[in-house]
């Protein structure tokens, strides 16, 4: 797989730089968006091989975020339409999808995240309809392994009126120092009117489960899945390498939003990112581990295909999507 995808990178590098010179445009390359990402945004999940481990990434769809002059601190709206346009993508608004990741290894069916539960944007929600359709039975998910504890990622845990299990009979594995953070009771007088809900939810629930497991950064949290702390975007915002040698996978998890604005400016700093200077330091030490080690990372709001590889590009970098 490794070899056959070099040359197809190769192909699409190549062309894609020759078309630029034709055109009298920039030669850097803006890869965010897979030709393949519509067809496959429909069809609701894409499957791929990392050596053994069977890997599937699965579309909760998309969120279509208003612009808002907040939502980049250090970018206007017009730079941010201009860099969604580069990217080949619409810009009146700017989309936001949501993109599980599920693995098969060591006989086990492992989950990243859980989606919004159809509990955020009407035009979300639709991972369970979609993980059918990819052939994953969500009753036979042993583990449950949560990246941070935005809404986004964590709500497909529990029911929406009821906070019940939506996976009582998988083990849930979060990040200690996330889980921590959350829970400390002093945390609301730290958060504004609009988070303590969010806190509340999470103290009401995450600590009585008792297939709940804190996994400490460094830890292996299954075997040949380690977790790995990357910081700023939470408190305990954690990213998880699943393999070993040549053959690994990175869940990079919300190391940074959407690639045509985020992976082309590592330095600008979306509202979402809770500490933007230590979330942009760990977002360039992830891409330049994963550009040094040459694997295939999956990134929560790539859209689909939802996996693929970073390399430098200039100042910045950019995604090459395996579809």
């Amino acid at each position: 797989m490794t070899g056959s995808f070099r040359v197809d990178r190769r192909e699409f590098v190549v062309s894609a730089t020759a078309a630029a010179a034709f055109l009298g445009i920039n030669s850097r390359m803006v890869f965010a968006e897979s030709p393949a990402a519509a067809d496959l945004m429909a069809k609701g999940y894409y499957s791929f091989k990392v050596g053994d481990i069977e890997v599937t990434t699965i579309s909760d769809g998309i969120w279509q975020k208003p612009h808002d002059p907040g939502f980049i601190k250090n970018a206007t709206v017009e730079e941010t339409k201009a860099a969604l346009t580069a990217a080949g993508l619409p810009s009146e608004s700017v989309p936001i999808p949501f993109t599980v990741t599920v693995v098969r290894t060591g006989g086990r069916t492992i989950m990243f995240d859980s989606g919004t539960g159809a509990q955020l944007a009407p035009t979300a929600g639709k991972l369970a309809a979609n993980m059918a359709a990819a052939g994953i039975d969500a009753g036979k998910i042993d583990m449950v392994v949560i990246t941070h504890f935005h809404p986004d990622h964590i709500f497909g845990l529990m029911q929406k009126e009821t906070n019940a299990q939506v996976y009582p009979d998988a083990q849930i594995v979060v990040p200690k120092k996330e889980l921590a953070w959350w829970t400390d009771p002093g945390v609301l007088a730290k958060l504004p009117e609009n988070r303590q809900g969010l806190a509340k939810r999470i103290q009401s629930t995450l600590p009585t489960w008792k297939n709940l497991t804190a996994a400490e950064d460094g830890a292996d949290v299954a075997p040949g899945i380690v977790a790995v702390g990357a910081y700023g975007h939470t408190p305990g915002h954690t990213t998880y390498i699943v393999g070993s040698g040549k053959d690994q996978l990175v869940v990079l998890a919300d190391i940074t939003n959407i690639p045509a604005l985020f992976v082309r400016h590592p330095e600008w700093h979306a509202a979402f990112d809770g500490d933007p200077v230590m979330a942009e330091a760990s977002r360039r030490r992830m891409f330049d581990r994963v550009i040094a080690d040459n694997v295939i990372m999956t990134g929560y709001h790539f859209g689909m295909p939802g996996a693929g590889r970073i390399q430098k590009d200039g100042n910045g970098y950019a995604y090459v999507p395996l579809a």
